[in-house]
C-alpha cells in the first residue's frame, strides 16, 4: 500500500517472518530526481528527493537481498535508467501493473498497461536486458479468465523471473470477493512462479496466508491490507496484540528517523475503528514524532534518540536547502520525462546582504501547527497583538520560494528575522518566521520551543560524553533497539509455501 510500505514496516515484517518486503509503488520520475546519499547516522542508504529534501526510498543492509522495489513507470527509458539507478541497493524490481488508481491509469501506469501490452511488454524487456536483479511484475485479472492466462504468457515471454496475481478485475475492489480459482488458472499455465495476492479478507495470521497459497495453486502468497492492519500475522507463534505491534513499529520509525507524518498514517492504518478511541484522537493531534511517541510511552526514548542523532550531525529535515537547476541543466531537458542528469545545489543566500538595511536574525526553528490549538496562539497573532500593544508599526513579511520550499524573512522593530528552516508551504514559513521573531522579543522561550519539538538544542551543549560521536558524524544505534533484530533463518519455509509482504496500490 501507498505510504505503508517504508522502512520501518519492511524491517517490522521481516522480524515477524515474511521471506520478502515490497517498497510502496514509487513513480519513475520521483525516483530519477532523487539522489542516492550514504546515511552514516542511521546505517542507511537513503534517495532523498533534491527538490524538497524528503527521503524518497531509505533501505539498509538488514533488508538488502529482501526487499523489492516496486515501481510505476509508462515509459520502457525511465524504467531502465531506475532499475539501474537502484539495482545495487535492492534484490528485484517489480512493475505494478495491477494498480486502478485513476492517477496511475491516466499516466499509462498500473492497470492500463494490461490494456496496452506492446508498451508493457517492451518495459519489462528492457528491464530484463538492462539490469543484473530479477524483474517481476503485478498484474489484476481480466474479466475473461482465458485473456487473462494468454496476457500472462505474454508477460512471462519477456524474461521476468515471477509474477504477482491480484485475483479482482480493473474496476472490483477490496470488498468483492477474490477470484482463487482464477489465480490457480494462470498459475498451471506458467512456468515461472505465481505470487497470489487479494485474500486479505480471510488473513489473520500465517496459517491462513499459507492456506490461501494452496486454494490458488501458488507457492507464494503476498498479503498487503492484512499485513498493514497488524503486521504480527507472519509469527509462527500467532499474532501479537496490537498494542505490542504499534510499540514495535514506532520504536523502528524512531530507530531509522521515519517522517513523523508517515508513522501518524501507518499507526492510523493500524488502529482503524480505533482511531475514534481516546487514543486515537491524541494521535490525531499529533504532529511530531515526539508527540506520537508519548502516546505509547515512548517519549523520552525518542528525546534521546533524536538528539543523539542531531549531535552525529544527521542530515534530516531541518538541514534541508532547495536546488535549482542550471542554465546548461535547463538545456538539456529534451528527454521525454523532462529529467535532467544532474542537480546543481543552489546558491547559498547571502543572509549579511549588505544591500539590506538592517541585519538578519535567525534561528532553526519550525512551526509546528499542533503546538497552536487556538488561532489567538499563532505566532504571528502574538506578533501582531505585540506590536498593537506596544505601539509599534506591524511586522512586514516576505516569502522567499526555491524549488517546492519557503522562506520567510520579517522586518519589525528595526530587525530582520528568519527562520533557517524552510517550510513547505508559505504560511508556516511565515509562522516560523515569526517565531524566531518572538524568540529574541522574549515573548517565547527557548526551553519551551525545545520541549514542544519546534527547535533543537545547540550542539555546543553536547556532554563531553558525547564529543567522540560528534567529531566521526557516525553513532551507534541506541541501546534500547537491537541492531540484529531481524532472524536470518526464519523465513516461512512450510511445505515450499513463502510468504511475502507486498504493498502496491
Amino acid at each position: 500500500m501507498v505510504r505503508v510500505g517504508t522502512l520501518p514496516m519492511r524491517l517490522l515484517a521481516l522480524e515477524y517472518g515474511a521471506d520478502l518486503v515490497y517498497t510502496e509503488e514509487i513513480i519513475d520520475w520521483k525516483l530519477l530526481r532523487a539522489e542516492r546519499l550514504t546515511n552514516d547516522v542511521l546505517g542507511t542508504i537513503d534517495y532523498i528527493d533534491t527538490t524538497d529534501g524528503t527521503v524518497v526510498f531509505r533501505t539498509c543492509a538488514e533488508e538488502r537481498n529482501k526487499v523489492i522495489l516496486q515501481i510505476g513507470t509508462a515509459s520502457v527509458e525511465r524504467a531502465v535508467a531506475v532499475a539501474k539507478m537502484l539495482q545495487q541497493d535492492v534484490a528485484a524490481i517489480d512493475v505494478n501493473m495491477g494498480c486502478p488508481k485513476d492517477f496511475s491509469i491516466k499516466g499509462g501506469m498500473g492497470v492500463a498497461l494490461l490494456y496496452d501490452l506492446p508498451r508493457a511488454k517492451a518495459i519489462l524487456e528492457g528491464l530484463v536486458s538492462s539490469v543484473t536483479i530479477p524483474v517481476t511484475c503485478k498484474i489484476r485479472i481480466l474479466p475473461d479468465l482465458e485473456e487473462t492466462v494468454q496476457l500472462a504468457k505474454e508477460l512471462q515471454s519477456t524474461g521476468i523471473s515471477a509474477i504477482g496475481v491480484h485475483g479482482r478485475t480493473k474496476t472490483e475492489r477490496p470488498r468483492h470477493p477474490v477470484n482463487e480459482e482464477a489465480i490457480a488458472k494462470v498459475a498451471s499455465a506458467l512456468h515461472i512462479p505465481v505470487i497470489a495476492n487479494g485474500g486479505s479478507q480471510s488473513i489473520t495470521r500465517r496459517h491462513d496466508v499459507v492456506q490461501f497459497a494452496r486454494r490458488c495453486g501458488t507457492t507464494s502468497a503476498m498479503v498487503a491490507r492484512a499485513a498493514e492492519w497488524n503486521c504480527s500475522l507472519f509469527r509462527a507463534d500467532g499474532p501479537l496484540p496490537l498494542d505490542d505491534v504499534i510499540r514495535r513499529y514506532i520504536t523502528l520509525s524512531v530507530r531509522y528517523d521515519n517522517s513523523p507524518s508517515n508513522t501518524k498514517y501507518c499507526v492510523q492504518m493500524m488502529l482503524r475503528s480505533l482511531q475514534e478511541s481516546p487514543i486515537g484522537r491524541r494521535l490525531l493531534d499529533s504532529q511530531t514524532m515526539q508527540q506520537i511517541c508519548d502516546i505509547w510511552d515512548l517519549g523520552e526514548f525518542c528525546r534521546e534518540t533524536q538528539l543523539k542523532y542531531h549531535h552525529a550531525g544527521i542530515k534530516g529535515r531541518r538541514a534541508c536547502r532547495p536546488r535549482t537547476l542550471s542554465n546548461e541543466e535547463s538545456e538539456e531537458k529534451a528527454n521525454e520525462s523532462g529529467q535532467v542528469a544532474s542537480k546543481k545545489q543552489c546558491l547559498e543566500e547571502n543572509d549579511q546582504n549588505q544591500s539590506a538595511p538592517t541585519p538578519l536574525l535567525q534561528n532553526n526553528i519550525c512551526f509546528i501547527r499542533s503546538n497552536f490549538p487556538s488561532d489567538n496562539d499563532l505566532p504571528k497573532t502574538k506578533l501582531y497583538t505585540y506590536a498593537t500593544r506596544n505601539g509599534l508599526p506591524k511586522a512586514q513579511y516576505e516569502v522567499q520560494q526555491k524549488d517546492k520550499l519557503f522562506r520567510a524573512t520579517i522586518e519589525f522593530g528595526g530587525q530582520r528575522y528568519s527562520s533557517s528552516f524552510w517550510e513547505k508551504n508559505k504560511r508556516f514559513a511565515e509562522q516560523g518566521a515569526a517565531l524566531v521573531c518572538l524568540l529574541h522579543l522574549g515573548v517565547e522561550e527557548r526551553s519551551a520551543l525545545i520541549a514542544n519539538g519546534a527547535m533543537l538544542p545547540e550542539k555546543e551543549s553536547t556532554a563531553a560524553k558525547g564529543d567522540d560521536a560528534a567529531k566521526t558524524g557516525t553513532i551507534k544505534a541506541p541501546p534500547e533497539i537491537n541492531t540484529e533484530m531481524l532472524p536470518k533463518d526464519e523465513c516461512l519455509q512450510n511445505n515450499g509455501q513463502s510468504v511475502a509482504e507486498d504493498v502496491p496500490t
